[in-house]
């Protein structure tokens, strides 16, 4: 689907609401018309076809403007506008952007970026196609960010089929595939988009039950936040009909308190990555880990333990990291995983795994063990160098209450010796002075 294609859903929906963000009502009608809007002042400005930053909070001129840049086929870069301008500025850098955008009332503001010449294979590429795209940077929980470059054309050929229209919470911004793909998910078929004033358990509650929200698209770390909190509890929440998760593994004590205290709420696990996009999934089960991709324009296999995909909507490569695809065209994907009769299991990043002399050791299911304490409000495992073993365990816990960690030692001990093999015991125990959730909601692992 081109931007057109979509335009034209909008125009049929005019009257319906898109968006709301502060009790405020957005319209089909006025989305469209600020996309022509800004439209115009990209051609105005002489920005059609560049390389473009948007740097903006989640809102609804936010959506115009990337919409509209891409009907004007620039190349924009999405950006969190909490980061730190020297983070931004480096980011900017690198995308060898010409303008840096924010959104408002009034529009589009564009300020000239510093000159560039734009080298990057990639980036000239989609300038000679005159096609738009969208770079994305990964979470960079465990390294430092890539910068995924997508051929819009590419992004939009998704979202062909028109869906329920649901009210649907973009948990997830625009800086990551996922907010990305919610937000077209929802905008194509005629769905309403209800924004966040935060992302805490008591707002997203409250908008739950304020709007009789349907869809939830969350972080398995957010979802054991809201558990923990029982703010859900104080609110109604029977509108409420899917869940689906992502962007890390589940554990498996979150997903069946989770069923406890929503047995009515269907649950989904999606897949996606900021080089793939979040492909169309089907979880094996209420309560399973594993999920079948429901696409045939999605191929996959599964290399040494490895995933490997191979699909259209794949990114075209990174700005600034090697090239992750075979040379038959697979994308690899760093993901440990196993096939179970027709189902994909996601183990864990194969970047994280830990050897403990010669032993595999996945962090979530030692941290799934650990967040079944129930003083720990949340928990990341990590490796330490070891002179004997190589690597030892090392678990780095948020506590609900204080604690001595000679104390602490001693109970995780006793939890975990009925319910783990030895060598999978953390043998370090750190408690976390900050949060162990990062801007996305997930966990942050460069601990």
């Amino acid at each position: 689907m081109e931007c057109e294609e979509l335009l034209q859903r909008f125009a049929r929906w005019k009257e319906r609401p898109a968006l709301v963000c502060n009790d405020e009502i957005y319209t089909y009608g006025w989305l469209l018309q600020n996309i022509h809007f800004i439209g115009q002042q990209v051609q105005m400005k002489g920005m059609a076809g560049s390389i473009v930053t948007l740097e903006e909070p989640y809102s609804p001129e936010a959506v115009a403007a990337l919409l509209a840049l891409w009907k004007m086929n620039c190349i924009t870069a999405v950006m969190d506008a909490q980061l730190p301008e020297a983070k931004r500025f480096e980011y900017a850098v690198l995308t060898q952007a010409a303008f840096r955008c924010s959104a408002g009332r009034e529009g589009l503001l564009a300020l000239e970026a510093p000159e560039f010449t734009v080298t990057h294979p990639l980036l000239l590429q989609l300038q000679r196609e005159e096609s738009g795209g969208l770079i994305i940077f990964s979470s960079g929980s465990s390294g430092a960010s890539k910068a995924a470059v997508h051929r819009t054309s590419a992004l939009l050929s998704k979202y062909k089929r028109e869906g329920r229209a649901l009210k649907t919470i973009p948990f997830m911004l625009l800086d990551h595939i996922g907010g990305i793909n919610t937000m077209l998910r929802t905008l194509s078929s005629g769905g309403t988009l209800y924004i966040l004033k935060d992302r805490s358990p008591s707002e997203v509650c409250r908008t739950i039950e304020q709007h009789r929200i349907q869809a939830l698209p969350v972080s398995p770390t957010f979802m054991n936040l809201l558990l923990m909190s029982k703010t859900y509890e104080a609110y109604d929440l029977s509108s409420l009909e899917v869940v689906s998760y992502g962007s890390e593994v589940m554990p498996p004590s979150t997903l069946k308190a989770w069923h406890q205290a929503f047995p009515g709420v269907k649950t989904n696990q999606a897949y996606g990555m900021s080089e793939l996009g979040v492909l169309p999934t089907r979880s094996a089960g209420s309560n399973g880990l594993a999920f079948s991709i429901q696409s045939e324009q999605v191929e996959y296999r599964i290399v040494d333990g490895l995933l490997e995909v191979k699909t259209p909507w794949a990114m075209m490569g990174y700005l600034n990291a090697p090239d992750p695809f075979t040379t038959d065209g697979w994308l690899k994907t760093g993901d440990e995983a196993l096939e179970e009769e027709g189902f994909i299991r996601i183990l864990g990043r194969r970047s994280e795994m830990i050897n403990v002399g010669g032993e595999k050791v996945y962090p979530a299911e030692v941290e799934d063990v650990l967040q079944q304490l129930p003083f720990v409000e949340a928990a990341v495992v990590s490796g330490e160098a070891s002179g004997i073993t190589g690597q030892l365990i090392k678990a780095t816990l948020s506590l609900r209450e204080e604690m001595k960690l000679a104390e602490l030692r001693q109970r995780v001990w006793e939890h975990c010796r009925d319910r783990l093999p030895a060598y999978k015991i953390p043998q370090k125990i750190v408690i976390a002075e900050h949060s162990l959730t990062g801007s996305r909601m997930k966990k942050l692992r460069n601990l």
